[in-house]
């Protein structure tokens, strides 16, 4: 159970947890692919069927496996690869990207999001727990956060402790004052159980819960766990 009275801050993941994400980049990954035809078309060519971009992205983190935690840098360089293959002007991956990024950032909210928001912003500091790259400004969200910590700012990806650390630090909390929040069982909840918070697992879908540590709350919906906190 709880122990509302502990709770100083929240840490909320972002994908599948305010929004669904597979839709947000596979509308992202055709305006990429739109641009490329129109701009770059060797690279499309290099980058377009599923199987090649994904097989250009191992490519890309097995050359440089700095960088496989950091969406951002790991988008961008697939694009350079597939410019750089097809001898298309390397200048255009920084644009291209920007196509990638400006979609990436058009979400469509769950509709318990952003009253969720409104009401944990009104009373605990909110940081953005991500391994992805979303960017709660652009989206329009800004207001509710008071900051963001992805993987590429902490140098690691959720489950390691260190990002629930900095996240911890950015809210001026000590982990186990902290309540993360999120939908994925191993990265959100068994990486912030480890870390010494509470944890809240997101299950939308219905699935059970499948290790022997537990969350200290399950709900189906945002608002049922604030409901839980009023």
């Amino acid at each position: 159970m709880l122990d509302i009275a502990r709770i100083k801050a929240i840490g909320l993941d972002l994908d599948d947890t305010l929004w669904p994400v597979e839709p947000t980049i596979r509308r992202a990954e055709q305006a990429l692919q739109d641009w490329l035809a129109a701009h770059a078309p060797g690279a499309l060519a290099v980058m377009g069927p599923p199987a090649r971009r994904l097989a250009l992205r191992q490519q890309v983190v097995a050359e440089q496996p700095h960088i496989a935690h950091d969406m951002s840098a790991l988008r961008r360089a697939v694009i350079a690869a597939a410019l750089a293959e097809a001898r298309e002007d390397l200048a255009l991956t920084e644009p291209a990207y920007q196509v990638f990024f400006t979609h990436r950032n058009q979400v469509t909210l769950y509709d318990d999001a952003l009253a969720a928001l409104q009401f944990l912003s009104a009373r605990f500091p909110v940081i953005a727990v991500s391994n992805g790259n979303a960017d709660v400004h652009r989206i329009g969200l800004g207001e509710h956060f008071h900051a963001a910590i992805g993987a590429h700012t902490a140098g690691v990806p959720k489950p390691d402790g260190r990002i629930f650390e900095a996240a911890a630090a950015a809210a001026g909390v000590a982990p186990h004052e902290m309540l993360h929040v999120g939908d994925d069982r191993e990265l959100d909840v068994l990486g912030a159980l480890r870390a010494g918070m509470q944890t809240v697992w997101l299950n939308r879908k219905d699935e059970e819960w499948t290790h022997a540590e537990r969350p200290h709350l399950t709900v189906s919906d945002l608002q049922a766990m604030c409901q839980h906190l009023a």
